[in-house]
């Protein structure tokens, strides 16, 4: 139910390396984390050409390894103004900081492990202070140290979420320094198993807000429904409470698994979404008793990273192959406005926005495995699929990316997953 957090896909393919020919303009590149499978393999950064007025339009122009083999994860979900873009392998425990400020000549500016105490970083969020603010899953311990140093074991190799403990918040800077942090271990109430997992911070009131699944597989006990609302100045936590179950005949268990919480674009309102498809509208989150309501569920379950943009929510749906975009103008009330499938056998994860709000990337879990750019019509909420964005001679849209010329001239499958536009 949860394969999803991992997004463990099969091959991808693409044609080899041709030398760039691109403006530099908004979005002429996209940079995806990803990572192979094989002789050779490591995790790697590349840059594709992501300008639809280039001969080269959906190929890898450069990337660079790691050296690193395990299962690249999250990235920031847009391009930092500063071109450093922060990008993690979840069950390696590290995180690289990449510098794409020259696109085609990709480097890395430096690596971290641990942080103030705590392993295995999820999510990464700019403060307008030039600060981070990161959710870490779990306090460092020597189970924790251990299983990191399995790399490519990942997180199969986690097996009793007992062993694990709370991990927490840290406020740092963008090469792993620490300024602050803050344990999410809330003994008012029972459940232990509290994993930070990601984080929306609210600066103009004081707040933070964070979801709690554990992105261990071998955890069959959190149910993961908790939400926590801290004071963001100093990280103290306020409040851990769950979201309430989904009315009946929409799956009561639509409360599970809490996800990416997300301002909406009146300010003060955030909806959360869950990987059991549910969405939530939480209100009134600087006050003594915050409230949260269920608003809509999803087709399926493994709901994956949402993207808000004005008054549209946008939802990977793997049930249904595609996304679906809601208006959530009156956010008690969304009403879905358009819906595209990609493939019956794609299983869509991660998207990310370019800076004109005009176009998505995709990426997908399943049989098919592609990376596809959609166009978005921020007047409509209507979606299209780019049908120039494909393979060479290819007859379907999309590219993939196994069999490209990597550094050191890996060849095999490759696993993307974080994906964003240049600014």
């Amino acid at each position: 139910m949860r394969f999803s957090r991992l997004l463990l896909p099969a091959a991808f393919a693409l044609a080899s390396v041709l030398a760039p020919r691109i403006a530099v303009s908004q979005g002429s590149y996209l940079f995806v984390w990803t990572g192979g499978a094989g002789p050779g393999a490591t995790d790697f950064m590349a840059t594709i050409d992501a300008n639809p007025a280039s001969s080269t339009y959906g190929r890898v122009l450069a990337s660079i390894p790691t050296g690193t083999i395990g299962m690249p994860h999250h990235t920031e979900h847009e391009m930092p103004v500063d071109g450093h873009l922060l990008a993690n392998d979840f069950p390696a425990g590290h995180t690289w900081l990449f510098d794409l400020k020259n696109p085609l000549k990709p480097r890395i500016i430096t690596s971290f492990g641990d942080v103030a105490g705590y392993s295995h970083p999820h999510s990464f969020i700019r403060l307008a202070n030039g600060n981070l603010l990161a959710t870490f899953q779990y306090r460092t311990d020597a189970t924790t140290r251990r299983e990191m140093q399995m790399g490519a074991a990942g997180m199969h190799g986690m097996k009793d979420p007992a062993l694990h403990r709370t991990g927490g918040l840290v406020e740092m800077d963008e090469r792993g320094k620490p300024l602050l942090s803050a344990s999410a271990v809330d003994t008012s109430i029972k459940d232990r198993f509290l994993y930070p997992y990601s984080v929306l911070p609210m600066p103009g009131i004081d707040r933070a807000v964070s979801t709690t699944s554990d992105m261990n597989l071998g955890d069959t006990t959190a149910t993961s429904q908790w939400i926590q609302i801290w004071r963001l100045s100093d990280l103290k936590l306020l409040r851990t409470f769950a979201l309430p179950a989904g009315p009946k005949g929409s799956r009561g268990y639509a409360n599970e698994f809490t996800g990416e919480p997300r301002l909406l674009a009146d300010g003060h309102s955030v909806y959360i979404h869950t990987f059991n498809c549910g969405l939530y509208l939480l209100r009134d989150v600087s006050g003594a008793k915050p409230t949260a309501s269920f608003v809509h569920a999803f087709d399926g379950v493994d709901c994956g990273v949402p993207v808000v943009t004005s008054h549209y929510w946008i939802q990977t749906v793997p049930a249904m192959h595609g996304l679906v975009v809601l208006d959530v103008s009156d956010p008690q009330h969304p009403r879905e406005v358009s819906r595209l499938s990609v493939g019956a056998d794609e299983a869509p994860h991660w998207i990310a926005i370019d800076p004109t709000g005009k176009r998505i990337v995709l990426n997908s879990a399943g049989a098919g495995n592609r990376l596809f750019v959609i166009n978005f019509d921020p007047h409509t909420g209507q979606l299209a699929l780019d049908d120039h964005f494909r393979d060479p001679g290819s007859k379907k849209p999309g590219i993939a990316l196994s069999g490209t010329n990597w550094p050191r001239g890996f060849t095999g499958n490759v696993v993307p997953h974080g994906a964003v536009f240049s600014r």
